[in-house]
């Protein structure tokens, strides 16, 4: 299909080029201005193309990502499967195929979750009552992430706490970030983690934010 797509707009074109010369028969000067004009029109209609492939051969020896590498870029997230001369191609985790023009990685920002690593940080969020326990909360949580299947141990457990606004109420954000083994299974961990951090949280009476 593609080839026939081909050969269809290359016949239509030298058809087009035959009748204008043959039946019209143009001055000279007429043919060279279209000619001119024409090769002016390819060469802006070329110049993204152009651009994304100096851009992939900067991508090529700058290396700011790797295939298998998890990236943000814009509202984009997703794993790195190709990287061509002439674009990337991401899968996001709802398994869409994102294709990216090199020239754009170039000029706009973009983050890399591993940097060619098999493990990578994952940071989940829990949300509590200004009066909770977070001590408490703190050792269940890290409880949980120390015995889950997915959790790559070798690296520290870290935590953020800060009060932030939530429905126009104040509450405690408890933000832990720890590593998991492999990038595949980025969301398979941080499910586990929230689930059962949730039931233990009911359990232990840990206390959440109240929502009008």
């Amino acid at each position: 299909m593609q080839l026939s797509t081909l050969v269809s707009f290359m016949l239509y074109i030298g058809g087009t080029i035959a009748l204008v010369s043959g039946v019209l028969q143009p001055p000279r000067e007429f043919l060279i201005a279209v000619g001119g004009s024409a090769a002016v029109a390819f060469g802006f209609a070329l110049k993204d193309v152009a651009a994304s492939l100096v851009s992939g051969l900067i991508l090529l020896f700058d290396r700011p990502f790797q295939v298998g590498d998890r990236v943000a870029f814009e509202n984009v997230y997703g794993q790195i499967t190709a990287i061509t001369l002439r674009s990337v191609r991401l899968q996001t985790l709802d398994d869409n195929i994102v294709t990216i023009p090199n020239s754009r990685f170039i000029t706009d920002v973009v983050a890399s979750g591993n940097m060619g690593a098999m493990d990578m940080m994952v940071v989940t969020d829990f949300h509590l009552a200004l009066d909770a326990d977070l001590e408490r909360a703190k050792e269940i949580v890290r409880q949980v992430i120390v015995t889950s299947r997915f959790a790559f141990l070798k690296k520290p457990v870290t935590f953020a706490i800060e009060e932030i606004a939530i429905a126009e109420r104040l509450a405690i954000r408890l933000r832990a970030k720890a590593y998991v083994l492999d990038v595949n299974y980025e969301k398979a961990f941080q499910s586990d983690i929230t689930s059962r951090v949730a039931q233990l949280f009911l359990e232990a009476n840990v206390k959440r934010p109240m929502i009008k």
